[in-house]
């Protein structure tokens, strides 16, 4: 059995390699492109486009993985079937259930691959790329937004570690790629939404433990009783108000430059622990969290989407039309994952309109799949 373990595992992994590597090479060849129109602009260059569209690719790895697993897999048994093969194995003794066994040993290998670029691969490239293209043009994160990039925070007393004593807005004209910030306003209001300070800075760097180094800063503070008008006048008193000029000032906050790149990311291509760490700020500020809870979720199950996958694929060793079989199949075959990509974004979708909870709205398509590769099975298995 071990044997015939490893000869399986061989030629469904070397059809799957293909598959990607197919994939792959279409979406580059489509994706550069697309970038043809951006090159010129600054110093971004033919060389630069073709870095930028080969740093994408492990996001499209990631994405087209169980697709490839489950067209590889499809024509291998295909294979196995016209060739007779997969007939001798049964006379063997190989029943569906060990068969089915063997590919989940097989999707294993492809569950650790997918996992590895959609936590540690694809994040890390899709944020190069973006900087990449930035830098190369010049740009800044924020350059097409017309107010800057604004994000919220909470204050707490104790240097950023003790009871909250308020909220904080923060307005960011220009984030570089270094996650410098330029042009810094910051809104501070106490627990009664009462304005009490405005800090605006030139410059700011992130120092690390959630601080940050603003420069040249104007401080304005106010009293409690700042914008409370006296009874006899509509003129808001300004004795409260106080200005101070620093050169430098420490800022405590739990934004980091992590979160503020959150902003301008597809939530699809970054990592579970990063859409985990951004839910939870955005809890902490009272937010509103369903996209990112939904793209976590579709994070954690979609890699286990490949036994789906093997699944659905393992019927198709048991129809035995010799002529043009293998052709239809492949078909077939792509019809199913193009079906299962669409209806997997669209529950997304779906889900977020309609405040569904995000595990099931995560969890459902790979469900309702399943449950076609188990009709099938009976079906075959009857037949």
């Amino acid at each position: 059995m071990k044997t015939l373990e490893k000869y399986v595992l061989s030629e469904i992994f070397k059809s799957v390699l293909f598959v990607l590597v197919a994939f792959l090479a279409l979406f580059a060849f489509f994706d550069l492109l697309g970038e043809l129109s951006a090159v010129g602009r600054g110093g971004y260059g033919f060389s630069d486009a073709l870095i930028f569209v080969m740093l994408g690719l492990p996001g499209y790895a990631y994405e087209l993985m169980p697709i490839s697993a489950l067209i590889g897999t499809i024509y291998t048994l295909s294979q196995f079937a016209s060739r007779s093969e997969f007939t001798i194995m049964r006379v063997s003794g190989l029943s569906t259930v060990q068969a089915g066994v063997m590919l989940i040993k097989i999707g294993v290998i492809f569950v650790l691959i997918t996992l590895a670029f959609g936590e540690f691969i694809s994040p890390k490239a899709s944020d190069m790329a973006e900087k990449w293209k930035l830098r190369t043009q010049g740009g800044s994160l924020t350059q097409e937004f017309r107010s800057g990039l604004w994000a919220k925070d909470v204050i707490k007393a104790e240097d950023g570690s003790g009871k909250v004593q308020g909220s904080r807005f923060l307005n960011v004209r220009e984030v570089k790629t270094d996650g410098t910030l330029n042009g810094v306003r910051i809104y501070e209001f106490d627990t009664d939404f009462r304005l009490k300070a405005l800090l605006t800075a030139t410059s700011g760097t992130y120092l690390g433990g959630h601080a940050w180094n603003l420069k040249e800063v104007v401080q304005t503070q106010f009293a409690p009783d700042a914008f409370r008008q006296p009874d006899n006048t509509s003129i808001g008193r300004t004795a409260g108000i106080t200005m101070h000029h620093l050169d430098q000032y420490r800022l405590a906050s739990e934004i980091t430059p992590d979160i503020l790149s959150v902003v301008f990311a597809d939530p699809d291509r970054m990592s579970a622990k990063d859409l985990a760490a951004y839910t939870r700020h955005l809890e902490e500020n009272r937010q509103a969290t369903n996209r990112y809870e939904i793209a976590f979720w579709k994070k954690v199950i979609y890699p286990f989407a490949i036994f789906v996958m093997l699944a659905l694929a393992l019927p198709f060793a048991y129809l035995h039309f010799r002529s043009g079989a293998v052709s239809l199949k492949i078909f077939v075959g792509i019809m199913i994952g193009v079906s299962f990509q669409l209806i997997n974004n669209l529950f997304s979708h779906l889900g977020l309109i309609n405040t569904w909870p995000p595990l099931i709205t995560a969890a459902l398509p790979s469900t309702l799949f399943l449950l076609l590769a188990i009709g099938a099975l009976s079906w075959v298995e009857r037949h």
